[in-house]
């Protein structure tokens, strides 16, 4: 009997390069892959091969089949595509409550961990944030938000963290969260924001949790 390794199922090798592709950025979310006759002969693999791996993708919600128009990118990896769809199928309270645990997280090792450029950049993220909630620009005043949140997961140092993290993008200044726009609503809190950067400045990390956890029950207690 033969000790050589069995090979994976072709389609997974398909799956695999795909997904490199949209990882290593050849194709941006939003973006539609190459149609099939350019995919087969670039792969070598038949056309039944190739959908089988399409549908892998999509099932996890990485990629998008639209009959008679073709497949798009819908997340940067396995990981953020089926978490953006199960995500989508629950409340907005039970997102704020994962945040609960993963910002926190992220914040007490940032603070352990954070070098004056990182300080530079959530600084500057924050200025932009001011800047554009004075002027109801809503739209770069959370994506500015957005990119500020994204850093001080990506400022944890665990690559695992900031992926899961980075899966919150649709949510985070989709639909979702509506309650940023309601009336009264301080889109420029200190509390986990500006605090936070001076607790990890300070290399508090519990002062750190604290600011974060003062956030999150703001937004909490204007849910609808």
């Amino acid at each position: 009997m033969s000790n050589m390794p069995m090979r994976p199922p072709l389609a997974d090798e398909v799956v695999a390069r795909l997904s490199d592709a949209v990882t290593q950025g050849r194709w941006a979310v939003g973006d539609r892959i190459p149609a099939e006759p350019e995919l087969i002969a670039e792969l070598g693999v038949s056309r039944g091969t190739l959908r089988e791996a399409i549908k892998a993708l999509a099932r996890t919600g990485m990629f998008e089949v639209r009959r008679g128009d073709g497949t798009y990118v819908r997340a940067t990896s396995e990981i953020s595509g089926t978490a953006q769809r199960v995500y989508r199928e629950h409340s907005d309270q039970d997102v704020l409550q994962v945040r609960f645990a993963l910002d926190t997280q992220a914040a007490r090792l940032a603070a352990k961990s954070s070098d004056a450029q990182v300080i530079q950049r959530l600084r500057t993220l924050l200025r932009q944030r001011s800047d554009a909630w004075q002027e109801q620009d809503y739209l770069a005043w959370s994506q500015a938000d957005w990119q500020f949140h994204l850093e001080m997961a990506r400022a944890s140092g665990v690559p695992l963290l900031h992926e899961i993290y980075e899966s919150f993008g649709a949510v985070f200044y989709g639909t979702k969260m509506a309650q940023r726009l309601a009336d009264g609503f301080d889109g420029c809190l200190r509390e986990g924001h500006e605090s936070l950067v001076d607790a990890i400045e300070a290399a508090d990390d519990e002062a750190a949790a604290r600011t974060v956890v003062a956030n999150l029950d703001y937004c909490m207690s204007w849910m609808p």
